[in-house]
């Protein structure tokens, strides 16, 4: 028969003593939580912080200064200089030429020296200046309404011819009691057969350069820089 041995009881855990446990998280709870090193942002406390209705608001467009605007350039004169005075460009042309059909080439003569004079005259010829298809009579009328001196070439075509008068009838309403506006050139006549509708006025009486084109045209220079 078999001796039976006797195995050995197993060890049981050494346990600490509850004493000790209570000491021990007491310990735990006594201890002091270390200090994290304090940067120098974050020295203020959260009350310091400026809040955001404190703070300046930021630049958008509107804020930026506008930069000072370009002073408005003057109008300039035919030839780049400023003009004395800003009633003459109130009306397209200067002077208005009037002659009859057989002294095209006289006025023409005549508007050649005014443009390229150095006061640089804005002149209107009708037949090169009007519009085509425009009906004569309108193109005439505007035309003495957008100029500043009318400049009557009185020949023996111009006594002559109809239409001839009833520009000078037409230059004359426009402006009956504008010294100056009106200015007669006679050419060829003399003096008994100037219209007695012009008696009131003095007229230029020669031709060329050296004679009446200079008077006609300093005429027309004091006209348009009194802006008439």
């Amino acid at each position: 028969m078999a001796s039976s041995t006797s195995v050995p009881a197993p060890r049981s855990r050494s346990k600490k003593p509850l004493g000790k446990m209570a000491d021990w998280f007491r310990q735990a709870l006594s201890r002091k939580p270390t200090k994290t090193p304090v940067s120098p942002e974050n020295t203020r406390s959260d009350g310091s912080q400026p809040s955001s209705s404190d703070r300046p608001p930021p630049l958008g467009p509107s804020s930026e200064a506008s930069p000072t605007p370009p002073p408005t350039p003057t109008h300039l004169g035919a030839h780049g200089s400023s003009s004395s005075s800003s009633g003459r460009w109130s009306k397209d042309y200067d002077v208005c030429v009037c002659h009859s059909e057989e002294d095209l080439a006289a006025a023409q003569e005549l508007v050649s020296y005014l443009e390229g004079s150095a006061a640089g005259l804005r002149c209107f010829l009708q037949l090169r200046d009007a519009d085509p298809g425009g009906a004569i009579v309108s193109e005439l009328c505007q035309a003495l309404s957008n100029s500043h001196c009318r400049v009557l070439l009185i020949t023996p075509g111009f006594l002559r011819d109809p239409w001839c008068r009833y520009q000078m009838l037409q230059a004359l309403s426009e402006a009956p009691g504008a010294e100056g506006r009106t200015i007669p050139l006679m050419s060829g006549l003399s003096r008994a057969a100037y219209p007695a509708e012009l008696r009131f006025m003095y007229f230029v009486n020669g031709w060329g350069p050296d004679g009446g084109f200079r008077q006609v045209k300093e005429a027309v220079t004091r006209c348009k820089l009194r802006g008439r």
